[in-house]
């Protein structure tokens, strides 16, 4: 139950993150964007491990650990929240979240294949659905021809699918790694109930070792943005220098870093500690449904129930992966 509750939060999370997102990507760009709240997000990071740990780095962690958990942040981070804010850009939240449902049958079948954890027979019918709900939402008839035409960019769309799939592989990944984690702590004969005795705050490891396995995450998602900024952004300094000097901007990477890298993520890596990655990812699949009304009212959406209807069916369709 526990789980189940940690991920509705992250759900919520993930809402607020994304509107947030969705202002400050378009007005820096995605690559600054995502280096501007990274650092941010480090910086938290940091402190929060210096309370609980003693140590403003993740301490106990081995190599296995690091390796999964750099390998989860260039997936989900670098790869799937560049191509996230992206789509922010091109196609906006309320639809870049709509893509984010693929995250749920992507984590099933890695959890699957990484990690032994049971796909029901209802996996493919809720692939099904899944799609049938995202073509819903984001297809029409075309009035003369009699075909269908999509309603929004496509390259927003490719892009978007990748950021789902990205998502849901990340979350495996840093399953694995957080997993990895705690059997470092048994090999040091140190219990996950224990108290670091240099901790200013006193929190057992299994509230802190999620934040430390997100900032071992974070360090390789800072380092690659500032490495694409740099070779793939013409005038990369000059775009971070003038996004910085943006006080909306700044403020709106403050909001998305606290409710995205910070409290989501954290809470999502221990969301998937006490379940099972596929409930986790579908429980974050909610956020689609979440964001359409705060998307429409602040950015003045003009929402279809065609659009909601095929929202709600594609979080049906994830949910049904796990049934």
């Amino acid at each position: 139950m526990i789980g189940e509750l940690l991920s509705v939060l992250v759900a919520m999370s993930f809402t607020v993150t994304a509107l947030f997102a969705e202002v400050g990507s378009k007005r820096m760009g995605s690559l600054a964007f995502n280096a501007v709240r990274m650092s941010m997000s480090l910086v938290f990071l940091a402190l929060t491990l210096w309370l609980t740990m003693g140590t403003p780095w993740p301490r106990y962690a081995d190599g296995n650990t690091w390796m999964w958990l750099l390998l989860s942040g260039l997936v989900g981070y670098v790869i799937g929240d560049y191509c996230l804010m992206q789509g922010y850009i091109l196609i906006g939240s309320r639809f870049g979240q709509l893509f984010m449902t693929l995250s749920a049958p992507t984590a099933a079948i890695m959890g699957r294949v990484f990690m032994g954890e049971q796909m029901r027979p209802l996996a493919l019918i809720g692939m099904v659905v899944t799609l049938s709900g995202i073509a819903m939402s984001v297809l029409s008839k075309q009035d003369k021809k009699g075909g269908l035409k999509l309603t929004i960019s496509s390259k927003g769309v490719v892009i978007a699918c990748m950021a789902g799939i990205c998502q849901g592989a990340g979350l495996v990944l840093s399953k694995i790694g957080l997993e990895h984690y705690y059997s470092a702590l048994s090999m040091q004969s140190l219990a996950d109930s224990m108290v670091p005795p240099e901790a200013l705050l006193q929190l057992p490891l299994n509230i802190s070792i999620p934040f430390a396995s997100t900032m071992i995450r974070g360090t390789m998602g800072l380092v690659g943005f500032i490495l694409l900024l740099m070779l793939f952004s013409k005038g990369g300094v000059a775009q971070l220098q003038h996004a910085l000097g943006d006080r909306k901007a700044v403020a709106a990477a403050f909001g998305s870093m606290v409710f995205g890298p910070f409290i989501g993520v954290s809470l999502s890596l221990m969301a998937t500690h006490y379940t099972s990655t596929g409930i986790a990812q579908t429980l974050f699949a909610l956020t689609p449904v979440l964001i359409i009304a705060p998307a429409a009212i602040l950015f003045h959406q003009r929402v279809t129930v065609r659009e909601v209807i095929g929202a709600c069916i594609s979080v049906a369709g994830a949910s049904m992966f796990f049934l």
